[in-house]
């Protein structure tokens, strides 16, 4: 559900800066009080993606209240956000994979 309200959230807000990030996935705790959300890091460079993430905590309430009223909740989970590089740890990964099968195959 959550992942759908904020990036509606995201697109009505005024700063078109914030409006640029894609969230890729939300991943709530068990308890449901507070819910990473993981934004596709494009090409953003650390300094980009620093300053996106001190954007995003300034209208972290909106956002979160604009998940309270859609859905009628008492209250909404405290919003964490966060760049998600699991595709830039798997093309590493991948890298040393490829590296250990060509010394095994110089090797041989």
């Amino acid at each position: 559900m959550l992942k759908e309200l904020i990036p509606e959230a995201i697109s009505g807000l005024a700063d078109a800066r914030v409006r640029e990030v894609d969230v890729i996935d939300v991943k709530c705790s068990r308890g449901r009080s507070d819910a990473k959300v993981y934004l596709d890091p494009h090409h953003y460079t650390a300094q980009e993606q620093a300053a996106f993430i001190k954007l995003l905590e300034k209208v972290r309430p909106i956002i979160e209240e604009h998940c309270m009223k859609d859905q009628g909740w008492f209250r909404s989970p405290r919003l964490t956000f966060v760049f998600d590089d699991t595709l830039e740890r798997s093309k590493n990964i991948e890298a040393l994979f490829a590296k250990i099968a060509k010394e095994k195959k110089d090797e041989s």
